[in-house]
């Protein structure tokens, strides 16, 4: 019970929370408002494409201000943008806080924050690659389930430092430690458990809660994704990861290519 209920109460302060952005999409989305000839869609889905806090923070509000008459499920950013307009999205959704200005008294989590926002970003190129190789039309919406794969770890950076230093100390004396076991140990619940509960408050797309579940991994776009996070995190420890020859295999099955055709795809240096 008490391990719900700390979930619960983080579930509550995020859903209350207005969500940082990265320093630099709030100053790129500055310079777009500032500068009308320059002012669109495409040019605001390509500030926020890197950026899963604002990504996130587009499709959390126009889930929650759904018109009764929409049917179908919006998960594509310049989507999203379109059907909500440009000028209601800079009344409505704001590029603040910002995170390295929220981190200020923390500088220790800045670091560690900012690999796992890079590590996301990869994936999210992995995988838009690898769909649009595999005809997948909705290849955007792979992009986007690899960028959000990580946000309640990346939003728990932002929001509760310490404890996320912590958990990250603890895996690097004792590699063998399960991630589960460590979330669980220091905060009281895991990490996919808090973005799963966060994914159905905040009413987010099914499509999107189904590309982002590992559980589904036998699906092929769930496998694409899966994939591409798995490639990010493993080659951010370096190309010489014990795991890589095992993601470079999957991949190969998946796009069914040849082991050297997906090290020159995935640019293993020296591949």
């Amino acid at each position: 019970m008490k391990n719900n209920q700390a979930l619960q109460q983080w579930v509550t302060q995020l859903s209350q929370s207005e969500l940082p952005v990265l320093k630099k999409t709030a100053r790129e989305l500055a310079a777009l408002r500032a500068d009308e000839a320059r002012l669109t869609v495409p040019a605001i889905s390509n500030a926020i494409a890197r950026d899963p806090m604002m990504t996130v923070k587009l499709l959390r509000y126009l889930q929650q201000h759904k018109h009764k008459s929409q049917t179908t499920e919006v998960i594509q950013v310049e989507q999203a943008l379109m059907m909500l307009g440009i000028e209601p999205f800079f009344t409505h959704i704001h590029a603040n806080p910002v995170v390295e200005d929220m981190l200020k008294a923390h500088t220790a989590a800045i670091p560690p924050l900012m690999r796992v926002v890079h590590r996301s970003h990869r994936a999210s190129q992995y995988a838009q690659e690898w769909a649009a190789q595999r005809h997948d039309l909705h290849y955007e919406e792979v992009r986007i389930a690899a960028l959000l794969h990580d946000i309640a770890e990346i939003l728990m950076g932002c929001f509760a430092p310490d404890a996320m230093l912590q958990i990250r100390s603890l895996q690097q004396q004792d590699k063998t430690l399960r991630s589960q076991l460590v979330q669980q140990h220091v905060l009281g619940f895991s990490l996919i458990d808090l973005q799963k509960e966060l994914a159905l408050q905040w009413k987010l797309p099914n499509l999107l809660l189904l590309l982002m579940d590992d559980a589904h991994k036998n699906q092929e776009r769930v496998r694409n994704v899966t994939l591409a996070i798995n490639l990010a995190r493993h080659s951010a420890n370096g190309w010489n990861d014990a795991a890589l020859p095992d993601d470079y295999k999957a991949i190969g099955e998946l796009l069914h290519l040849p082991l050297a055709q997906v090290k020159e795809l995935v640019e293993v240096p020296g591949g």
